[in-house]
């Protein structure tokens, strides 16, 4: 009687290929994961964009308030009072002020103090985004001002 079966080499070869793979196909998986992350920021950034438009128009000027009194009238959907609970990543809106009123923390925790370049005068805004999508302590920072132009600031995909 003859039996066939796999030789502990071959399985270790098999188990090698595999491993190799994973090593290879993680990194980029993870890169995908992040760009998907920013694409959630461009869109907020977007609606927050059209809160301050809106907000122009009916006051003639510009607000660092983005829910409550005097505010433009933008949250992110589902809002419940900032962090890990949250359905958004990115913290949004200006580094100064409070949170639920001037700025929005998402999921990934990322620290108010990286919307530090956001403002809101009479005449234009910037707006910041900021959020630790790679998970190595280096946010990743887009800000939208009053024409509508996104800038990444820090740009957390390309290292």
């Amino acid at each position: 009687m003859k039996r066939s079966a796999f030789t502990l080499i071959e399985l270790m070869i098999v188990v090698a290929i595999i491993a190799f793979l994973a090593m290879v196909s993680v990194p980029t998986f993870t890169r995908f994961l992040a760009k998907a992350k920013r694409a959630e920021a461009y869109m907020n950034l977007s609606s927050i964009y059209a809160a301050e438009k809106s907000y122009w128009a009916e006051n003639g000027r510009y607000s660092d308030v983005l829910s409550g009194n005097g505010g433009v009238g933008w949250k992110p959907e589902g809002y419940r009072g900032g962090g890990q609970g949250e359905n958004f990543y990115y913290t949004y809106g200006f580094g100064s002020g409070s949170e639920g009123r001037n700025y929005f923390t998402g999921k990934l925790n990322t620290a108010s103090s990286h919307l530090a370049n956001s403002n809101a005068s009479p005449s234009g805004f910037k707006v910041v985004a900021a959020g630790d999508i790679m998970g190595n302590g280096r946010p990743d920072v887009l800000m939208i001002d009053e024409n509508n132009t996104i800038t990444i600031v820090q740009d957390a995909l390309a290292s």
